[in-house]
């Protein structure tokens, strides 16, 4: 089992940086892919960012690319999501996930855990 606690959330205005942690308890996450997914009011749950269990290879949505980007610390079983430029519409629910591999990533069925969740509110 493994266990996700993701912290950095806040009210921010747009325009402004914030960097999301997600820190891994129980098993190892070196041997799994890491994604954010977010949620905002009223509307499902949709893909942020994923990376690689060696962080060699990372993926976007459309929406982030160029201003979010993701990491991870294998040693500190923590994973990153460093977010710029933010604008009022990234405003969600930002959720830690973990899957076998990033092509699993959004597939049905494919995130084995999931963090509870941190709230970003960005104001404009």
């Amino acid at each position: 089992q493994v266990q996700l606690v993701e912290s950095g959330g806040g009210l921010v205005q747009a325009g402004d940086s914030l960097r999301l942690s997600c820190v891994a308890s129980g098993r190892t996450i070196s041997d799994k892919a890491m994604g954010w997914f977010r949620q905002a009011p009223g509307k499902e749950r949709e893909f942020v960012a994923a990376i690689s269990r060696s962080g060699g290879s990372t993926d976007y949505a459309d929406s982030v690319k160029g201003r979010f980007t993701i990491s991870r610390d294998n040693a500190k079983k923590t994973v990153y999501l460093q977010m710029n430029s933010l604008k009022p519409e990234d405003t969600a629910v930002y959720y830690c996930a973990a899957s076998p591999w990033v092509a699993t990533m959004t597939q049905k069925g494919g995130v084995h855990y999931w963090g509870k969740g941190t709230l970003v509110t960005v104001s404009s």
